[in-house]
């Protein structure tokens, strides 16, 4: 499906801005949540509001949850509240009330006895790769979310900015830690992402895919178990090579693959693929950046040759929670890159000459949304 640009937005007074200065009135909104035809709306979005103010409590219950470990250890069966305080070394009546709180969000379910047990949501986390890790990364997003404001205004270094370093330089500027630390944590999540890719784009048609940036090879395995005859080439910093030779020989696939290292902003991308991914890529860098790197794409393919996109993505003309609030702050937080919307990069990849520019529906757009187009010539 090709896809329009963004609609413009109309303003505010022009779609009605008297009906947002009635609904702003404290003396409707009391009326409003009394009358019959009224009440159930006014309720509704007070309770939704109210969600949105103590989002940051429920975050950190999740954290403190995971912190502890007390999903992995409910999930073995239920337990008590002065079993689990002990094993955490902290007072019952503590413990009672993060699990009482954990059972408010639906992650744990308590049990007329007083033990607690894993719900089913509880359980999901288990069950998603990489999301514990996630959420315990979220520590260093946190702490640059303490001060919105000062993120806004670019006051001062963050803590994310300090994790992800890799995104402001050329491979020589990274240590193998750092390196290693980030690939770790892509990796763990990676297979999640890469079902859903495969849900939405199809590889059947391509020879040789070309994974940039295609860290410890998460992907690229997921690709090469749906396509057997498929060539595999992972181009990514000399210091991520070592951890995706590791995993890709580790899946029995050497025979059919090539690493280079390299950096994307200063080395020339390999030639001689017929498809290119860029799987969370595009959304770590700047527009500028992001131009350079879709030339040299477009200068690597052959002509007919596909480029994959795979991130998650802001919403544009219909902001959506995944991509306009959680990703816009954690890119912003890096310091650089942003979530963009699938028309904006849509337009990007127009102007680096790809034409045939699809977009899949997105089974979890939280997790990633897709986009595909086509070197014409």
């Amino acid at each position: 499906m090709a896809v329009a640009g963004d609609l413009p937005e109309r303003p505010l007074r022009s779609r009605g801005g008297w009906l947002t200065r009635l609904i702003a009135n404290p003396r409707f909104q009391h009326w409003a949540s009394g009358f019959p035809l009224t009440r159930g709306i006014a309720r509704r979005d007070g309770a939704e509001i109210f969600d949105i103010v103590q989002g940051f409590v429920q975050s950190q219950v999740l954290s403190a949850l995971v912190e502890l470990d007390l999903l992995n250890r409910l999930a073995e069966g239920p337990q008590s509240p002065a079993d689990l305080a002990r094993r955490a070394g902290m007072a019952e009546d503590r413990m009672a009330i993060l699990l009482q709180a954990g059972a408010a969000l639906g992650l744990l379910r308590r049990r007329r006895d007083g033990s607690f047990a894993l719900a089913r949501k509880g359980a999901a986390i288990l069950g998603v790769p990489g999301l514990e890790a996630m959420i315990r990364h979220h520590r260093a997003f946190y702490a640059d979310m303490a001060d919105p404001v000062a993120l806004l205004r670019g006051e001062g270094e963050t803590e994310l900015a300090r994790f992800w370093p890799y995104v402001f330089g050329a491979a020589a500027e990274v240590e193998p830690e750092v390196a290693r630390r980030y690939s770790d944590l892509m990796a763990q999540s990676q297979g999640l992402v890469a079902q859903d890719v495969l849900r939405m784009v199809s590889f059947k048609e391509a020879r040789h895919l070309l994974d940039i940036g295609g860290g410890s090879g998460a992907f690229l395995a997921a690709v090469a178990a749906r396509s057997p005859d498929l060539r595999l080439s992972l181009f990514d910093l000399p210091e991520v090579i070592p951890s995706a030779r590791a995993r890709l020989t580790q899946a029995g696939l050497t025979a059919r693959l090539t690493l280079v290292p390299g950096s994307f902003r200063s080395d020339p991308l390999p030639e001689g693929a017929d498809t290119i991914s860029l799987i969370r890529v595009l959304y770590d860098h700047d527009d500028a950046t992001v131009t350079a790197l879709l030339a040299k794409v477009h200068a690597a393919l052959p002509a007919g040759g596909r480029l994959i996109v795979a991130e998650p993505m802001a919403g544009g003309a219909r902001p959506e929670r995944a991509g306009d609030v959680y990703f816009a702050f954690y890119t912003m937080a890096m310091g650089t890159g942003r979530a963009r919307s699938a028309a904006r990069i849509a337009a990007m990849c127009r102007r680096a000459g790809f034409t045939d520019i699809r977009i899949p529906h997105s089974p979890r757009p939280f997790v990633t949304s897709a986009l595909s187009c086509v070197k014409t010539a």
